[in-house]
């Protein structure tokens, strides 16, 4: 792996999947760094927020340095629940939400579509 110290977050992918992330070099594809959630299980959800990586489980919620992988904080959420969680950034006027939850809106609006249109 590359020294971490030499990095900026425009070189790098993340990756979540299987409790895992992964950060790639995003010219080589080389792995930069790999973390696992210690709590929850399947898909992780992602979002960066300038100089820190949001890392949710399950509703279990990390976050992360996204330059090292290292832990930052830790937020069980308790008694909301668990299931597939959505985040959302507002920074600079611009909004930022997860791939998983911009597909499940799309679909809704897709389907409230078709249901107007019969």
């Amino acid at each position: 792996m590359q020294d971490l110290q030499q990095t900026s977050l425009d070189e790098l992918i993340f990756v979540g999947f299987n409790r895992r992330v992964v950060a790639l070099d995003r010219y080589s594809g080389a792995l930069r760094w790999d973390w696992k959630a210690t709590k929850g299980s399947g898909f992780v959800s992602l979002l960066i927020d300038g100089d820190r990586l949001i890392a949710n489980c399950q509703g279990y919620t990390w976050c992360l340095d996204p330059l090292t992988g290292g832990e930052v904080w830790f937020q069980p959420l308790k008694g909301l629940g668990t299931g597939f969680a959505s985040l959302a950034s507002v920074r600079g006027g611009s909004a930022s939400i997860d791939a998983g939850a911009a597909a499940s809106q799309a679909a809704a609006a897709s389907a409230a579509a078709a249901g107007a249109a019969t």
